[in-house]
């Protein structure tokens, strides 16, 4: 059974940045897409950032890009985002997500099975 683990949420002020993680276990990581999604109260669930097995494709909301920086270690079954210049309207549960299978890399929360249990970002002004 896989297992998504993320951290590093918490309360930053406008401006400011973090680094989310995501730990894997449970299956072998590395051939499998990652992906960010996030969800303010009362809206939709949205992609943030995916990025390929290989690490070498990346794809990011355009709300994000410029800004947002994600990464993975293979090694470790780690995927990190870097979320740098946060805005108020980036507040949000964030989760990380693992591709239902080798081929998918997609934006849309249904291409992936395995869901971490998310991690708060507060952003004050």
């Amino acid at each position: 059974q896989v297992q998504l683990v993320e951290s590093g949420g918490g309360l930053v002020q406008a401006g400011g940045s973090l680094r989310l993680s995501c730990a894997a276990s449970g299956r072998t990581f590395s051939p499998y897409a990652m992906a960010w999604f996030r969800q303010a109260p009362g809206k939709e669930r949205e992609f943030v950032a995916a990025i390929r097995w290989s690490g070498g494709t990346t794809s990011y909301a355009d709300s994000v890009r410029g800004r947002f920086t994600i990464s993975r270690d293979n090694a470790k079954n780690t995927v990190s985002l870097q979320m740098n210049s946060l805005k108020y309207g980036d507040a949000a549960v964030y989760y990380c997500a693992e591709g239902r299978n080798v081929v998918i890399f997609t934006t849309t929360p249904s291409g992936y099975d395995y869901w971490g249990q998310g991690t708060q970002v507060t952003v004050s002004s």
